[in-house]
């Protein structure tokens, strides 16, 4: 097996990088729903040289949308120019505003908010949402909090345990959808989700809630599904 060239195509753009990354996932320009879901494509493709890559995901790409629509150079530049509105238009005048206003004690403030009661607040919603109600709608499996290796590497809260089997949950405030970050979260979790079926054999869930209340119900219907897919193996 002939192995492949590592040569980057990628271009930077240094400090602008983090500004294009926030909008670019708040407004999600980039998600499957605009683009495709391009690793799955990547992976479809596994394209031997960039020129490859770049007429397949054009030939092959639509949104993810009710109405599947072709992606094309015409779309991206599109989303581009949405993308540059966004910033002009709306972040910098929210950041300018924001710079403006923050004071040392809000620094002070802040760190402390996130070591200490946003970490309590995380703790009391995963075992709320775990205990009761996870635990309460599949009475027979067992759940059971990760160890911090997989929880910092894997992104998995919980696992629960179907015989030898296990899936994975996530479980973030409903807030961390557009949180300040470099990465768009369904894509960042999953890399890991998938390493966690390798050892696991069951796939990973993230499980948005506010307060105590899960908002992306859906996801139970999937983790029911799972369930009965590794019952079976």
């Amino acid at each position: 097996m002939s192995k492949l060239k590592i040569k980057k195509v990628a271009k930077a753009f240094g400090k602008k990088e983090k500004v294009l990354n926030y909008t670019s996932n708040t407004y999600h320009l980039t998600r499957p729903k605009k683009v495709d879901a391009v690793m799955a494509l990547m992976r479809e493709c596994q394209p031997k040289t960039f020129e490859e890559w770049e007429s397949f995901y054009f030939e092959k790409a639509f949104t993810k949308t009710k109405t599947p629509i072709k992606v094309t150079k015409e779309i991206l530049t599109e989303l581009g120019i949405r993308l540059y509105e966004k910033i002009t238009q709306v972040v910098v005048p929210e950041w300018t505003e924001a710079f403006s206003q923050i004071t040392l004690q809000d620094c002070i403030d802040f760190v402390y908010e996130v070591t200490i009661h946003r970490t309590y607040d995380g703790f009391i919603r995963e075992k709320s949402v775990v205990n009761d109600y996870l635990a309460k709608k599949f009475p027979a499996i067992k759940f059971e909090e990760s160890d911090p290796e997989l929880d910092h590497a894997g992104d998995i809260d919980y696992l629960g345990w179907v015989g030898e089997r296990a899936f994975g949950i996530q479980i973030k405030p409903i807030t961390a959808q557009s949180s300040f970050g470099n990465y768009s979260v369904s894509e960042r979790m999953k890399a890991s989700f998938e390493e966690f079926t390798e050892r696991f054999c069951g796939k990973g869930f993230i499980i948005f809630c506010e307060e105590k209340k899960i908002k992306n119900e859906e996801v139970l219907r999937a983790i029911e599904a799972e369930v009965a897919r590794l019952k079976l193996r």
